[in-house]
């Protein structure tokens, strides 16, 4: 799909402070080491400017904040003065402060558009994210990456979102790669890995260095015999999903003789992770086969598997699983993929579904579309909405156009007050009653029908 490339000046100013002495937690010694030191002084510490303060003494309130008490923070210059003194916290002693800043960081860069903000700030926020990858535990290094593809989206392509990869490229494989590290910490980082790639790269090079970082994860699920059995489950399957998935996501922008080259090697291998244990690999393994059907199919007519028959048979057992070990919950999940999966796979189609945010709606027709649009959404969560109405990145690879400008009058009268949904509500609620009351009365005249 399409990628606008802005090309901006590389911005080396801002700090992390960004503004007055009132905002800065933290200064450099001689050696380099970071300190905390007061952020105000004496004089300056009335009861009106402790109570500023209070915004963002505590890291953690602000990294629960959802996107609808970020729109109720109040003017932008007090929530960059916020975000000011969360940028200083994640140079903090405490690993828990630090983690709570980049919570609350990945949070704002999740739910608004702050381009500019970052922008200026984008040196620091890369040494942050960097540092706390290094240093930090599994928490830290989750949250450090969570925030990264936050910046990435938030930047779009161009050399500022570049450099960024460039920078955290190394240390984000280095830590996938690492059999010692956390699982959720790797498993964060791999998906941070491809939604960077996707955004940032240019370079063929580099695209391919993260694919096979990538496959080296994933493809110790993979049995070399298609018919042997697998069996896959506990904490590391979810880091072999999130592999799988960044992967199939980087091959969806990949040259035609690479995907070509990557069918050819992998797409044999894949329905062994169909007999995993872990409802979310076999899933995953799923939704990639279908893909990767789709992306052959655009490239050639042909399909590249041998054995369609068996593999069929075996999408068609998962699509009507009636397995009575396994949850409820996940053979209902199970089977409404699988019967997709399945009718990619017979009829070569797609459900198309559609999506609804602010005024518009957007029609997810294809396989590609709907993993991109289910990453996305993993990586900004509930903010995925407000980014699809704003931001010019996202808007380019689902094909949107450009941003809907709406004014503030008709705003207002798209929203829907909480008592006029209680009311509208209330009197369904009595209509429905009512109906029901006299259909299940026993006194209802039945000669009436005749």
């Amino acid at each position: 799909m399409p990628k606008n490339k802005k090309r901006n000046a590389v911005h080396r100013g801002g700090s992390a402070g960004g503004g007055s002495g009132a905002a800065a937690a933290t200064a450099a010694t001689a050696g380099g080491q970071h300190r905390n030191v007061q952020p105000f002084s004496d004089e300056d510490a009335s009861i009106e400017t402790m109570s500023h303060c209070s915004g963002y003494s505590d890291p953690s309130s602000f990294a629960e904040d959802g996107p609808e008490v970020l729109e109720e923070e109040g003017s932008q210059e007090d929530l960059e003065y916020k975000l000011k003194g969360l940028i200083d916290l994640t140079l903090d002693k405490s690993a828990k402060t630090r983690q709570a800043a980049l919570d609350g960081l990945k949070n704002a860069l999740a739910s608004k558009m702050l381009y500019e903000f970052i922008l200026e700030r984008r040196m620091t926020l890369t040494d942050s994210i960097e540092r706390c990858l290094r240093k930090g535990k599994s928490d830290e290094q989750r949250a450090a990456a969570a925030l990264a593809s936050a910046l990435c989206v938030q930047l779009g392509p161009g050399i500022e979102s570049e450099e960024v990869l460039k920078t955290l490229g190394p240390v984000l494989k280095k830590i996938i790669c690492d059999g010692t590290a956390s699982a959720q910490a790797r498993q964060t980082c791999a998906t941070c890995l491809g939604v960077c790639c996707f955004i940032a790269t240019d370079d063929i090079t580099e695209l391919y260095a993260a694919l096979e970082c990538l496959e080296s994860v994933f493809g110790k699920s993979c049995l070399p015999e298609k018919d042997a059995p697998l069996v896959r489950s506990g904490p590391g399957a979810g880091l072999h999903v999130s592999s799988l998935l960044a992967w199939t996501l980087l091959l969806t922008i990949c040259p035609i003789s690479e995907v070509k080259k990557k069918l050819e090697m992998h797409f044999h291998k894949l329905p062994g992770l169909l007999s995993s244990e872990d409802v979310n690999l076999r899933i995953a393994a799923g939704e990639s086969l279908a893909l990767l059907l789709e992306l052959a199919r655009g490239v050639e007519s042909d399909v590249l598997y041998d054995d369609m028959d068996s593999l069929t048979r075996m999408l068609r057992a998962l699509a009507t699983d009636g397995n009575k070990h396994r949850a409820k919950v996940d053979k209902r999940r199970q089977r409404s993929v699988f019967r997709d999966v399945l009718r990619a796979v017979e009829e070569r189609d797609f459900p198309t579904e559609t999506v609804k945010f602010g005024p518009e709606r957007m029609y997810i027709d294809c396989w590609v579309k709907k993993h991109t649009y289910d990453t996305f959404k993993e990586v900004l969560g509930s903010g995925l909405q407000y980014h699809l109405q704003s931001n010019e990145f996202l808007r380019n690879v689902f094909e949107l156009g450009p941003p809907v400008m709406l004014d503030a009058a008709a705003l207002k009268t798209m929203k829907i007050s909480r008592f006029e949904r209680h009311l509208y509500n209330s009197a369904a609620f009595k209509a429905r009653t009512k109906a029901r009351s006299k259909c299940r009365d026993k006194r209802a005249d039945v000669g009436e029908f005749f």
